[in-house]
């Protein structure tokens, strides 16, 4: 059962995507019936498809892309190497510091023998 779309913006977004597509179809002077048959579909599908429609499958979507050329865009969307609220989101969940290994507490204060200081940390307490 397709959902009835409620959002304004994500309607136009979709009618927009339908006339890119259609745009794209004509500039490459593609007929709707030849359309229709590289995808796999009917020709009221590619009608519905380019009106923004949104009953129409992914996969005729999907489908109208490879036959245009365009495949690349759909596997692309949303990668999470260039989804910049991902990356965002990805950032602020970051630790804000690091304290490095916490030494176990012993009762008498004392540092602990299993986890001495290496002689080689600097002042910046690197050691490598």
């Amino acid at each position: 059962m397709a959902v009835k779309l409620n959002s304004v913006s994500a309607r136009r977004a979709l009618e927009a995507l339908g006339g890119n597509i259609k745009t794209a179809r004509l500039k490459r002077r593609i007929s709707v019936k030849g359309f229709a048959e590289r995808i796999g579909v009917s020709e009221s599908t590619v009608a519905r498809l380019e009106k923004g429609d949104d009953g129409v499958s992914i996969g005729a979507l999907a489908m109208a892309c490879l036959v245009l050329g365009e495949i690349n865009r759909i596997s692309d969307f949303l990668d999470a190497g260039t989804d910049n609220t991902g990356l965002l989101l990805d950032w602020e969940s970051l630790p804000k510091r690091i304290d490095g290994k916490r030494k176990p507490r012993t009762s008498s204060g004392t540092q602990d023998k299993a986890y001495p200081i290496a002689d080689g940390d600097d002042d910046e307490g690197v050691g490598f």
